[in-house]
């Protein structure tokens, strides 16, 4: 099988439900942002951090295929065809732990801060604005387009991703910058 299929020449793709849509399609851009967080997230653990870090970032690269599925699925088909493709209140409820876990090796936070530190942690900065913009684009789809939980999921996940910073630039001893 080879990479091209040369389907996408004339700017459209095909949805899950094999709906042809733009290439700029509302829905497209979302789940492109979610796959772009995706590689941010595996920029992340190429910078290097430790393997608490590393390991929770591997199950939210694996959670965020299944949230680009559902996003590319309009009639959510795919959530009853394929369970590891469904996010659910438990994943958001994993995502809390982890960060009352890392939120709890920083000094706690008075002011706001600066992006940065060491790579990986200023990669993880990044990482959450792209996840805040990711986020915008679910919502723009509007509340009957897709699960509640997605949104959630993706909230949850930037406050995860700016305590996972705070931590991993706590862990170099490099001191944050504040406003």
């Amino acid at each position: 099988m080879k990479i091209y299929t040369k389907t996408g020449d004339a700017g459209e793709t095909s949805l899950f439900d094999n709906t042809r849509v733009s290439k700029a399609d509302p829905r497209v851009e979302a789940y492109g942002e979610v796959d772009e967080l995706n590689a941010c997230l595996g920029v992340v653990s190429a910078a290097g951090v430790g393997p608490d870090v590393a390991a929770a970032i591997a199950t939210i690269q694996k959670d965020l295929f299944a949230l680009g599925a559902s996003l590319a699925d309009p009639s959510s088909r795919i959530a009853r065809r394929v369970t590891k493709a469904v996010i659910t209140p438990a994943d958001v409820e994993w995502l809390e732990h982890l960060i009352d876990d890392f939120e709890a090796e920083p000094p706690p936070l008075r002011r706001f801060i600066l992006p940065g530190g060491a790579p990986a942690g200023a990669l993880l900065h990044l990482a959450r604005t792209v996840c805040r913009r990711a986020e915008r684009r679910v919502i723009g789809l509007g509340p009957q387009a897709v699960d509640p939980i997605l949104v959630v999921f993706l909230n949850r996940l930037s406050d995860l991703l700016f305590v996972m910073a705070r931590a991993v630039n706590h862990r170099a001893g490099l001191p944050e910058v504040e406003w």
